[in-house]
C-alpha cells in the first residue's frame, strides 16, 4: 500500500525534525522541503539530517534571487513599512516559501503539506493563506494546532525526549534565551528574555549590525541608479565598488549597512491574531534602499500621486504582514504602485554614518523639480498675486466653520 506523501517545510531544527519523524511514524511518506532564503545554514548538513530522520526525498530550493526581484523590489516601490517601523523582513519571505512548497506538492502529486509554525504567531497564517491561494484543495498539517500533537508535546523538553528516543541529533550548542529568524533581508529576535518591553535590548542580541558606538568614525557614500523605481546599480564612491546584480546588491548593502550600524529596530507590534509582541529586527540593506528610493521620489513623483500612494502604503504593508500576498486586493494595490513608479528614474546618493542614512543629493532626467520656480530669491515665472484668490477660495469653509463656532 502506497503511503500518502506530505511536503514538510523543514529547517533542520528541533521542531521540524521531530515533526518529520512524527509524521513518518503516523504513516506518511515525508518529503522535506528546505527553502534557502538567505539564512546562514549548512544546507548539506540539513539534507543529511532530513534523510537520517526519515525523509524519503529532500528538496533544497535556492529562492534568494527571486525573493529580491519579485518580493523585495515590489515592496520597495511602495516604501512598505508596517506600523511605521517594521520593514517586513520575515513577512516578505513567507509567500515565496509557501508558493514553492505548493509547486513541489503538485510535482509530487499530493495535496498534503505541513509546517512547524506555532499557534500564536503570524507565520501560521502567512503559510496557510499562501497554500490556499495556490492550491484551494490543499490539506494542511499544522502540528502546533493539532490536539494529538499538543497532548504529546507540551514543550521543548518533550521534543528533546522524543528526539533522543528516535536518535535524532540535537545541536550541542546552548539555545539562546530568545528565538531568531534569519533570511537575506533581515534577522528577527523575539520571545524569551525579550518579552519584557520595559527593558532595553541587550547589545549581544544583535548579530548583523554593529553598534553605532563601534562603527568607524567615517562616512560611506553610496550612489544608486534607479529606473522606474527599481535599483539598477549601487556604487561605493569611496572605494569604487559597483554592484548591479539584484541579489548581490542586497548582500552588499547588508555588509556596508552592518559596518555603519544601519537598520536596527526595536518595537511592540500588533500580530494579525490580536496579540501584541515585542520584536527586535536588523534590516541593514533594505533600510538603505528604502531611503535612497524615497529621496529620488521627491523630485520625480507627482504630488498627488505620491500622497495617494503614501495613503495606501499602510494598507499594503498590513496585507504583506498578514499574509495576503497574491490576494485580489493586494494585486490591485500592486498595479497602482507599479504605475506610480514609472518616472522614478535617476540617481540618488546617501551617506552612511553611525546608524544614519543621510540624504546626499538626487538628480533625474525626468525631474519635476524647477530650481528657479522653487527659489526664494527669484520669481521664476511665479505670480505671487495669484495666491490671493487661491487663499480666499480655500478659506471660505474655514471661515464658515469659525462663524458657526
Amino acid at each position: 500500500m502506497n503511503k500518502e506523501k506530505v511536503i514538510l517545510a523543514y529547517s533542520g531544527g528541533l521542531d521540524t525534525s521531530v515533526i518529520l519523524k512524527w509524521l513518518s511514524n503516523k504513516g506518511f511518506d515525508v518529503i522535506a522541503y528546505v527553502a534557502n532564503v538567505g539564512q546562514n545554514e549548512d544546507f548539506d548538513a540539513i539534507e543529511k539530517k532530513a534523510f537520517a530522520t526519515g525523509a524519503s526525498k529532500v528538496y533544497i530550493e535556492d529562492l534568494r534571487k527571486e525573493l529580491v526581484t519579485d518580493y523585495v523590489f515590489p515592496a520597495l516601490k511602495a516604501n512598505a513599512i508596517y506600523e511605521g517601523t517594521y520593514m517586513l523582513g520575515t513577512s516578505l519571505a513567507r509567500p515565496i516559501i509557501a508558493k514553492r512548497q505548493i509547486e513541489i506538492a503538485r510535482k509530487e502529486g499530493t495535496v498534503y503539506v505541513a509546517h512547524g509554525a506555532t499557534g500564536k504567531g503570524n507565520d501560521q497564517v502567512r503559510f496557510e493563506f499562501g497554500y490556499y491561494m495556490h492550491m484551494p484543495e490543499v490539506k494542511i498539517i499544522s502540528p502546533w494546532k493539532d490536539p494529538e500533537w499538543l497532548s504529546e508535546f507540551e514543550g521543548r523538553s518533550d521534543m528533546i525526549a522524543y528526539a533522543k528516543k528516535y536518535g535524532i541529533s540535537i545541536k550541542a550548542s546552548t539555545k539562546k534565551p530568545f528565538s531568531e529568524d534569519e533570511n537575506l533581508i533581515h534577522i528577527s529576535h523575539e520571545a524569551g528574555v525579550l518579552e519584557d518591553p520595559s527593558l532595553r535590548c541587550a547589545e549581544d542580541v544583535f548579530s548583523i549590525t554593529l553598534s553605532p558606538q563601534k562603527a568607524a568614525d567615517k562616512e560611506t557614500t553610496l550612489s544608486f541608479e534607479f529606473k522606474d523605481g527599481i535599483p539598477l546599480s549601487v556604487t561605493n564612491e569611496d572605494d569604487g565598488t559597483v554592484v548591479t546584480d539584484p541579489l548581490e546588491m542586497v548582500m552588499y548593502l547588508n555588509k556596508v549597512g552592518h559596518d555603519n550600524a544601519i537598520g536596527r529596530v526595536d518595537m511592540v507590534e500588533n500580530r494579525y491574531i490580536g496579540i501584541k509582541s515585542r520584536g527586535v529586527y536588523e534590516t541593514p540593506g533594505c533600510e538603505i534602499l528604502w531611503k535612497a528610493h524615497r529621496n529620488l521620489e521627491g523630485i520625480t513623483m507627482d504630488k498627488e500621486v505620491m500622497h495617494l500612494r503614501d495613503s495606501l502604503m499602510p494598507k499594503y504593508a498590513t496585507l504583506i504582514y498578514n499574509g495576503y500576498w497574491f490576494a485580489p486586493e493586494f494585486e490591485m494595490l500592486s498595479a497602482a504602485f507599479e504605475q506610480s513608479q514609472q518616472k522614478v528614474t535617476g540617481t540618488s546618493k546617501v551617506v552612511l554614518y553611525k546608524g544614519n542614512v543621510i540624504f546626499a543629493g538626487v538628480s533625474s532626467p525626468l525631474s519635476l523639480y524647477n530650481e528657479a520656480l522653487g527659489s526664494m530669491d527669484k520669481a521664476g515665472g511665479y505670480e505671487p498675486v495669484d495666491c490671493k484668490g487661491f487663499i480666499n477660495i480655500n478659506a471660505i469653509r474655514l471661515m464658515a466653520h469659525s462663524q458657526r463656532g
